[in-house]
């Protein structure tokens, strides 16, 4: 969904969606973005999200009392998000976005052919 979009048309469509697993999404791609700016002085209007991947992190288990002194086992599953971000203005646009033809990013008035 946000694979191979710019940083701010991200961070719209993940405030405006209404899944729950959105929110810690968007804390990510906020992160990586600021980890960009001030770690490599890369520009947020021209950063493009190249890379997306959830995998499956470690379970967490705890015990919940139950009656009889007995328990139950409680296992909350939890996962690692991976975002990689790009600069434009370090890379060609059509490599990271090949759906994308000169013609539609006419609105892109700082990038120029030629």
């Amino acid at each position: 969904m946000i694979h191979g979009r710019f940083y701010e048309e991200t961070l719209m469509i993940l405030k405006l969606m209404p899944y729950r697993v959105c929110y810690p999404i968007l804390k990510q791609v906020y992160s990586v973005a600021a980890n960009a700016r001030h770690n490599r002085g890369f520009n947020e209007a021209s950063l493009v999200i190249t890379q997306v991947s959830i995998n499956e992190g470690t379970t967490l288990k705890r015990l919940k009392p139950r009656a009889r002194r007995r328990s139950y086992l409680i296992k909350r599953p939890t996962c690692h998000i991976t975002i990689a971000l790009k600069d434009l203005e370090l890379e060609p646009l059509d490599r990271y976005m090949p759906h994308l033809k000169p013609k539609n990013i006419k609105w892109l008035g700082w990038l120029k052919k030629g």
